[in-house]
C-alpha cells in the first residue's frame, strides 16, 4: 500500500463560531494515537462573505508509515454503511489518480468517523497511478471498501 500512495493532503476550515483547537483536535482524531503529533497543520487567515474570520488548516503527509496508520485507522473505524456507499460510488470520489473523501468534523471530534458533504475535513489521497482498477484494489486492501462477508 505505502508504495502506491504518493501523499495525503488534509484540509478544513474553522469558522468564527467554532473553537479552532477543537476543530484541529477533530482532524487529529483521524490519526491513531502516537501519529497525530507527527503531522503539522499550517493555518491561513481568510475572511468570509460577511468579513467574518475563517481559519484554513492544511497539512500534507508524505511519510509512508504515517499514511498507512492514517488510512488503516480510518478504514477500521468507518461505518459499514459508509464503506458500502464508497464501494458503490467510488468513481464519484476519483479524479485521475486522486481519491477525495470528506469527513464530518463534529463526529471526528467525538472520535467517530462518518463521510459527509457539508463543512468537512477533506482528505485527498494522491496515488502513484491513475488506473481506477489499481486504486480500487488498493482501497480494498486498506479496508476502505466493503467486501461481502467481512464485517
Amino acid at each position: 500500500m505505502k508504495s502506491r500512495i504518493a501523499y495525503v493532503n488534509l484540509s478544513f476550515f474553522a469558522h468564527a463560531t467554532e473553537d479552532q483547537e477543537k476543530v484541529l483536535a477533530a482532524a487529529r482524531n483521524l490519526f491513531p494515537s502516537g501519529y497525530a503529533d507527527k503531522v503539522t497543520f499550517s493555518r491561513s487567515k481568510l475572511n468570509g462573505e460577511y468579513n467574518n474570520p475563517i481559519i484554513f488548516f492544511k497539512a500534507q503527509v508524505r511519510e509512508p508509515e504515517i499514511i498507512r496508520s492514517l488510512l488503516l485507522n480510518i478504514s477500521s473505524n468507518l461505518p459499514l454503511t459508509d464503506k458500502e456507499n464508497l464501494t458503490r460510488h467510488l468513481n464519484l470520489h476519483l479524479d485521475g489518480g486522486n481519491l477525495y473523501l470528506r469527513f464530518d468534523k463534529q463526529e471526528a471530534y467525538r472520535g467517530r468517523f462518518k463521510i459527509c458533504m457539508a463543512d468537512p475535513i477533506r482528505i485527498h489521497i494522491r496515488f502513484k497511478t491513475s488506473d481506477p482498477k489499481e486504486i480500487r484494489e488498493t482501497c480494498r486492501e486498506i479496508g476502505l471498501l466493503y467486501e461481502e462477508g467481512i464485517r
